[in-house]
């Protein structure tokens, strides 16, 4: 059985609620703005690309979940590593589509 490559499809649900940045708390409690850098659908799952001033010193990114919760939006890490590789390339080749516009 021949494996079919899932397309992700943009979404905008984290930039209507809160605009082009969200807040995080950090295990330690601290609070840290992220940019949001994209959203996209892959198959069932919903990812946002997120990023931080030293992040984006750095030109990483962190990839997590969206999860909806009735009106709420929840934002998990990825546990694992297959999961976050795919979320990663998914994002990789967004960012690769706009370079071509």
């Amino acid at each position: 059985m021949q494996e079919v490559e899932m397309v992700p499809q943009r979404g905008t649900k984290l930039k209507e609620k809160f605009g082009k940045f969200v807040e995080l708390t950090s295990e330690g409690g601290s609070e840290e703005a992220y940019r949001i850098m994209s959203e996209f659908q892959l198959g069932s799952h919903y990812y946002a690309a997120l990023q931080s001033e030293a992040m984006r010193e750095e030109g990483e990114v962190e990839m997590l979940r969206l999860i909806e919760n009735g009106d709420e939006l929840e934002l998990e890490n990825i546990e694992s590593d297959e999961e976050w590789e795919t979320a990663a390339e998914a994002y990789d080749m967004l960012c690769f589509d706009d370079s071509n516009d």
